[in-house]
């Protein structure tokens, strides 16, 4: 058997990690068995649709390097018919009905409050379409993300509108039709579709074809409020994340791991990596927490596995625009080991671009970069020149290193913590070195 999945997106705005995760198992789990990972743009609620989102979905996925074999949007494959034909069908063979209660806005579905629809039996003609759910009987499933047998009683399920009065479908209409023609094997979706589930199995059932392997994964969970994340209170967003200084690549490893588990408990996987070991046995049922510090060490993880060339095209991104990749490529070796977000670049080398200001030193301090001036003007502009004779020069005065090399620390970078100091000296130069401890003394 091929195995076939999809990622099913609405295009109501910006990529959710948790649909990131879902992408990703989908992707994993088709790419494991080299079978083939189907994008399809889920659009039919048109009132909802932010414009530019389906090229911002496949932009963004393509950023995460999952590349997806298949296409589709399912507004475009409804000026086919194909929705309609297939509620027309359960209609003709009495697993549907027409209904006419009143719409709660023009151009919807039939509406009525109660289980079982009061137009079921009045054998109407036309209106909206609504499955016909049986009475009396068991719906059940294997759920193979949670490994377990799911059931509902029939007479719990509600009649469920499969066609709009406008003749666009609903979910639970366009994704049983979809899932069905492109032969999808196995379908991974978020929890909170598990309730409609019932109405979704009723439909793969009367539509015939080859039963879909279904699986709902957890739902991840702010580490703050042990609540499920949320658009309001919570950053969610990929872009968001990507924004602020994360690799694609630390976050695409760290969603991995919020609901599914290696056998031998690894933690840093390459996508090609995490598609080899990925097994659908490693769903796991407890809800995970979104631990932010674990993200940060995941990506600081990623940018010091990468050379110095790799990391240029992401600084260059925090540095100022008239900062040569030369400039660049001396600096990063000093922040690679010091950040776990690229966006802490900014803050950790501003003083290569711009000169400190603000500082307050001490008439220690001022006694300390006096003689550091002295040495700095005459010794030689290497690493071990400089630090010899700066050495010496603390030990002649019988003074401490820490409190002399603080004061020098403070005058050059502006800051009590830097990268390496001497070479920080180096890639300043001398002039600028000493027009700076110059500047300390002059406060």
């Amino acid at each position: 058997m091929v195995v076939r999945t999809r990622f099913a997106p609405s295009p109501t705005g910006f990529l959710h990690i948790g649909g990131l995760r879902t992408a990703l198992y989908a992707y994993a789990l088709a790419k494991h068995d080299g079978g083939d990972f189907i994008l399809r743009i889920e659009d039919t609620d048109q009132k909802r649709e932010v414009a530019g989102a389906t090229e911002a979905l496949q932009k963004i996925l393509q950023k995460f390097g999952l590349q997806w074999d298949e296409f589709y949007i399912q507004s475009e494959r409804q000026k086919s018919g194909i929705y309609q034909k297939a509620a027309e069908k359960l209609v003709e063979e009495g697993h549907a009905f027409y209904c006419q209660c009143e719409a709660r806005n023009a151009h919807t579905d039939g509406y009525s409050t109660v289980l079982r629809d009061p137009c079921r039996d009045k054998n109407l003609t036309s209106g909206a379409i609504k499955l016909r759910v049986p009475d009396n009987e068991t719906i059940s499933y294997h759920d193979f993300a949670h490994k377990k047998d799911i059931s509902w009683d029939s007479n719990t399920v509600y009649d469920a509108t499969l066609l709009k009065s406008d003749r666009f479908p609903t979910y639970a209409l366009a994704a049983m039709v979809d899932d069905l023609d492109m032969k999808v094997t196995h379908i991974l979706r978020g929890h909170d579709w598990l309730p409609s589930t019932p109405i979704h199995l009723l439909v793969l059932k009367y539509l015939g074809g080859d039963m879909p392997k279904i699986g709902h994964l957890t739902d991840i969970l702010s580490a703050e409020t042990g609540k499920k994340l949320s658009k309001r209170r919570d950053s969610v967003f990929c872009e968001q994340f990507l924004e602020q200084g994360y690799l694609p690549e630390a976050l695409l490893n760290f969603v991995a791991l919020l609901g599914w588990a290696p056998k031998d408990n690894r933690e840093l996987f390459t996508l090609p990596e995490l598609v080899e070991h990925f097994d659908a046995k490693g769903f796991q049922d407890a809800n995970p927490r979104f631990f932010l510090d674990k993200l940060k060490w995941f990506n600081g993880q990623y940018l010091r596995k990468k050379s110095d060339e790799e990391l240029l095209p992401f600084i260059r991104q925090q540095a100022p625009k008239d900062a040569s990749d030369k400039l660049l490529l001396q600096i990063i070796p000093l922040v690679k080991t010091r950040i776990s977000l690229l966006s802490d670049f900014a803050t950790l080398a501003n003083f290569f671009f711009t000169r400190p200001v603000g500082v307050t030193l001490s008439g220690e301090d001022k006694s300390y970069l006096k003689v550091a001036e002295v040495v700095l003007k005459t010794c030689d502009w290497t690493k071990e020149g400089i630090e010899t004779k700066l050495l010496e020069s603390v030990k002649a005065n019988s003074w401490k290193n820490m409190g002399f090399f603080a004061a020098l620390r403070l005058a050059t970078t502006g800051a009590k913590v830097s990268p390496p100091l001497t070479e920080s000296m180096l890639i300043l130069g001398r002039d600028e070195t000493l027009t700076r401890v110059a500047q300390g003394l002059s406060r």
